[in-house]
């Protein structure tokens, strides 16, 4: 199932995309959650970010290496809610940065409250899986010696295009195109730490709600990012997620 929120007739709802159409569910994915009759063509709607999270949480970690930080865990940040953008959505570049990058992640979706969970049950609180666009200020974080004020300019976390329920997080190939060129490829069986260990470290730490988005980490390279250029995540199984960057 490939859950998304979309807009049609001024009015956001959630549904369900089955080919070129999207099927109107009544209720939300972390509730009752019915099919409905209405359909609509997927170019007549605006496909928006899948999902509002209380927060969005991601590892600096990559490929498969010694980890960093204390105890061996992998270094965590957070994205502000509203860094989100969603498909077709412009990343507005600040005056602040010459330096911007992309990096596309496997970002996770919690469906219940999930608190101190083992990594061998974190999938039964996964929801399903979106691809998620982390864009950084790389000179800002340069210039400041850490990452939180470079990841968490307004959108700088596109989000979507969908929920892929039935995705297997442990052989996904992840895609990065800017300009119709393909930058990067890997598959996330590269990742430094599995997608289940990340959730689950995660929430060792913090409670995880209905809704939040943890990034599992990049096993590709990252790329510049230019004003003008169309950059575009591509998930087995999940999707495109294409935005345009833009200067203010």
């Amino acid at each position: 199932m490939q859950i998304v929120r979309f807009r049609a007739h001024d009015t956001t709802r959630y549904g369900v995309l089955e080919g070129t159409v999207v099927v109107e569910y009544a209720g939300t994915p972390w509730s009752v959650f019915r099919r409905g009759r209405r359909r609509y063509p997927v170019r007549q709607v605006v496909l928006m970010t899948p999902v509002l999270p209380s927060k969005i949480v991601g590892i600096v970690l990559t490929r498969r290496e010694p980890t960093a930080g204390t105890g061996g865990d992998p270094l965590m940040f957070f994205k502000p809610t509203t860094s989100l953008i969603g498909p077709g959505d412009a990343i507005v570049a600040p005056r602040a940065t010459q330096h911007l990058e992309s990096e596309a992640a496997l970002a996770a979706v919690i469906k219940r409250r999930c608190r101190n969970v083992q990594p061998g049950r974190a999938r039964e609180y996964v929801l399903g899986y979106a691809g998620l666009n982390d864009v950084t200020a790389r000179d800002i974080e340069a210039r400041d010696g850490d990452c939180t004020r470079a990841k968490a300019f307004d959108t700088f976390c596109p989000l979507g295009p969908c929920i892929t329920t039935d995705l297997d997080p442990s052989a996904a190939t992840i895609e990065t195109w800017v300009n119709g060129t393909l930058r990067a490829a890997a598959s996330t069986k590269d990742l430094a730490l599995p997608v289940e260990d990340v959730v689950a470290r995660v929430s060792q730490v913090m409670t995880l709600l209905p809704g939040d988005v943890v990034a599992a980490g990049t096993p590709g390279a990252s790329g510049p990012l230019a004003a003008g250029d169309r950059v575009e995540v591509r998930i087995d199984g999940i999707g495109g997620l294409r935005n345009i960057v833009v200067r203010p």
